[in-house]
């Protein structure tokens, strides 16, 4: 089986009012490559950039970095849970998310707009079976992983140059390892932006490089499943997909 035909679409969502990055893959007989890499300002305009990226009745998946299951009415998911224990040493904890937190009305209204096009949850898959899925994930763990990192990359806190430093890290770690593994992504540094100066135009890249990380990780599940994956939750209590140590 190939990845001919699929899609995997890659959103690092904002959860109230910030703007979300935005990654197309495309499964081809030698691996994956970048379609499109963009930045929305809205959940609708989110959702249309969507429908010209996996029209309705296209394979694909979407992988989104936010809660979009959210069982319980207080405390944390168990994912949140899970991934503060697994990933907590490097800094990679997740934010809580339960039902009284504002932003859960929105991520819930998304969920259910995913699912009316017909991306069902995946947190169980038969792997490199077309169809059309939606999974959650969190950047900073599959990186983690994928990139054999010690601590997360710290490029959304602190001082503008610090975080350009890291910033610049992902980007390099992104040339140098995702044509490594498996599903390689064939890409060329020209395809990727070039770390700007100015701290908005810094927030833009990190989103979109975020969202690539997370069409990578659906692209990752999609192809091998729990072989190379961990599931942490499941279905009824939320999950979130990360990669193995050392990816494909």
């Amino acid at each position: 089986m190939t990845l001919v035909g699929m899609t995997f679409i890659g959103i690092d969502l904002g959860w109230q009012t910030g703007p979300t990055g935005l990654c197309s893959l495309h499964g081809g007989p030698t691996g994956l490559t970048l379609v499109n890499l963009n930045r929305q300002p809205t959940h609708p305009d989110v959702l249309a950039w969507l429908d010209q990226q996996a029209p309705p009745n296209i394979p694909a998946m979407v992988a989104i970095d936010a809660p979009t299951l959210i069982p319980n009415s207080t405390g944390m998911r168990l994912p949140d849970r899970l991934a503060h224990r697994y990933f907590g040493k490097y800094h990679a904890g997740c934010y809580p998310a339960n039902l009284s937190r504002p932003f859960a009305p929105l991520l819930l209204s998304f969920n259910q707009a995913l699912i009316a096009r017909g991306f069902n949850h995946a947190p169980t898959l038969v792997p490199q079976r077309p169809g059309r899925y939606q999974v959650e994930v969190f950047p900073h763990p599959a990186m983690v992983h994928l990139f054999q990192l010690s601590r997360i990359l710290k490029y959304k806190k602190g001082r503008l140059a610090e975080r350009r430093v890291e910033l610049g890290r992902l980007r390099s770690l992104i040339l140098k390892h995702l044509p490594q593994h498996t599903p390689k992504l064939q890409i060329k540094a020209a395809e990727l932006p070039e770390i700007p100066e100015r701290g908005a135009a810094l927030k833009a890249v990190e989103d979109q490089l975020d969202s690539l990380i997370c069409a990578y990780a659906a692209a990752h599940w999609w192809y091998w499943g729990r072989e190379r994956n961990w599931v942490l939750g499941d279905l009824e209590e939320g999950y979130i997909i990360v990669p193995a140590p050392g990816g494909g």
